[in-house]
């Protein structure tokens, strides 16, 4: 039987809310702790209903994963970048990482909580293996373009400079209470943002720039 137009719609919906409610109650309670009775609980359907479109706990947890990473890889990709100095280009990609991971610290549970496994079910997933070259695709242009107009160092590698953007950008939530009981200081607060904005671009150009 052929669904209709609202029929879909409404799957999509649901759908859509079971994910939203299961990757705060993963990023909150960890793969282990998070309970699919209470993600049912949180939502307009039930246990049953879940299963029926992820599968069980373990693919609705990839779900979540895949989503998030999604979801900034997408940020990058709608990036316009070619139309802008290279220099300029590359303060444009680490702050929209910056904001980004500042806007969703669920995301940065949901890391550090794959971290804790392994990463073994990213590495199960092909849509999160899909997801590694793109990542570093608009890095990659930006840099060559930097290279050939002799404005970046020969031997800056995409992957080096993904690897600066993204730990300062995760270690200020991630590790935000331990680093405020040691020091006193609230990584996230507005105050400091914009210092810390400027902090992590300037890093990424200083590195870069010749």
């Amino acid at each position: 039987m052929t669904e209709t137009p609202e029929r879909t719609r409404d799957a999509e919906r649901t759908r859509a809310e079971i994910l939203a409610v299961a990757t705060e109650e993963f990023a909150h309670s960890g793969y282990a702790g998070a309970r699919v009775d209470v993600i049912a609980a949180k939502t307009s359907t039930t246990k049953r209903m879940i299963y029926y479109y992820f599968g069980g706990k373990e693919q609705l947890y990839v779900a979540a994963l895949e989503a998030a990473y999604t979801r900034i890889r997408g940020l990058e990709q709608q990036l316009d970048v070619e139309h802008l100095d290279p220099v300029e280009a590359i303060r444009e990609l680490a702050g929209l990482t910056f904001d980004h991971h500042e806007a969703h610290p669920d995301f940065i549970r949901l890391v550090s909580i794959e971290n804790i496994h392994h990463g073994e079910h990213i590495a199960g997933s092909a849509v999160l293996s899909n997801l590694a070259n793109p990542a570093l695709d608009v890095l990659g242009a930006i840099l060559d373009r930097g290279r050939a107009a002799g404005l970046f160092r020969a031997d800056a590698d995409a992957l080096d400079v993904h690897q600066v953007i993204s730990s300062f950008c995760i270690f200020r939530t991630a590790n935000q209470h331990t680093f405020g009981a040691l020091f006193g200081r609230d990584m996230l607060a507005p105050e400091l943002r914009r210092r810390q904005r400027a902090l992590l671009t300037d890093l990424v150009t200083d590195y870069l720039v010749v």
